[in-house]
């Protein structure tokens, strides 16, 4: 596209503010450069104006689709059995395409967290109870009527537990087993403060994926995840990897961190024995306690980080604007198992 005076001067604003990354605007550079050491991803006018426009939310950070039987079906089985699941707490954007296939994460212990990450949108505060020893059978019967292959459980953090809620993970893995023995299970788990006898407890129980989400950059970790520590995560990661068990991990884009950080990141993961990384972009869920969207990825350059992911060590990366961390996971396992990733 030819390079229109106004339209650079929006776009020097924008890079200068974090919003867009190097644009290369006909023959004129918006950035540091030189042009020739970029690595060039296609963005099209249109997604660039997207871009630049940050009074409204990018087309492509939009899910759209229909609320069908699958997904009323499924909502009705929730309620009847008394069941959390995260797609509702986190307002997940993919939640109308997973629960319309019959496909959900169950969030377990509770739908108050003790953590207060400012990119989350599930309840903060003290529990008021202990997790509920009935919920692991209710889970797994839940999955066998969903008939599930596959199923996520993740966790409120549970800081006022001696455990973390390590050993009620445990339980709701066993229940799935005993119910559902050839249903694979992915556990995506809180940190528990460095418990690492918690955190064996879990591995004991032998989930088919353990997950750990890193979610930033260590700068930012002060600022996004309150209470949890980069170095932490990094450790936990490497006792998972190294007990055998496929480990997982995922980071959010558009909080304000630079490639070259977001780079740092994978070699790290890598260095741990985590073979597969999810990267999706950040939506504020809007709270006065929420971070504010720094920028907006465009299409174009998930696919380049998910390239940079591999050269870096990493076995697979799982890239794009509505990606999460169990985004289509029985996909990824999936291809993982026959070697296709």
């Amino acid at each position: 596209m030819a390079a229109d005076d106004n339209l650079l001067a929006k776009i020097r604003e924008a890079h200068a503010a974090g919003w867009v990354p190097e644009v290369l605007v006909g023959d004129v550079l918006v950035g540091d450069g030189p042009a020739g050491s970029l690595d060039p991803v296609d963005i099209s006018a249109r997604e660039l104006q997207q871009l630049l426009d940050r009074a409204r939310l990018p087309r492509w950070v939009v899910e759209k689709g229909s609320f069908g039987p699958g997904y009323v079906t499924l909502k009705a089985l929730m309620r009847q059995e008394s069941l959390v699941t995260v797609c509702e707490e986190a307002s997940c954007p993919n939640i109308q395409r997973c629960w319309s296939r019959g496909t959900a994460t169950f969030m377990i212990s509770g739908e108050t967290c003790t953590r207060g990450c400012r990119f989350c949108d599930v309840a903060t505060g003290k529990p008021m109870l202990p997790p509920d020893p009935e919920e692991p059978g209710r889970v797994a019967e839940a999955a066998a009527a969903m008939g599930l292959r596959y199923v996520v459980v993740t966790a409120v953090a549970r800081d006022d537990r001696p455990d973390g809620g390590a050993a009620h993970f445990a339980s709701v893995i066993r229940a799935l087993r005993d119910r559902l023995p050839d249903t694979r299970v992915e556990v995506l788990i809180p940190d528990f403060r460095g418990n690492w006898d918690a955190l064996d407890m879990v591995i004991e129980a032998a989930p088919d994926v353990l997950n750990h989400n890193t979610e930033t950059v260590p700068r930012l970790y002060s600022r996004v995840r309150p209470g949890a520590r980069y170095e932490r995560t990094l450790d936990l990661l490497e006792r998972s990897a190294a007990s055998g068990l496929p480990t997982k991990s995922g980071i959010m884009v558009g909080l304000g961190e630079t490639l070259p950080e977001i780079a740092t990141v994978f070699a790290d993961l890598a260095a741990t024995g985590t073979g597969v990384v999810t990267v999706g972009q950040y939506l504020s869920p809007g709270g006065p306690k929420h971070l504010p969207v720094g920028r907006f990825y465009a299409p174009a350059e998930y696919p380049a980080l998910a390239a940079m992911g591999s050269r870096l060590g990493l076995v697979h990366v799982e890239a794009g604007p509505l990606v999460r961390s169990s985004f289509e996971a029985d996909r990824v396992a999936d291809e993982m198992a026959t070697g296709v990733v």
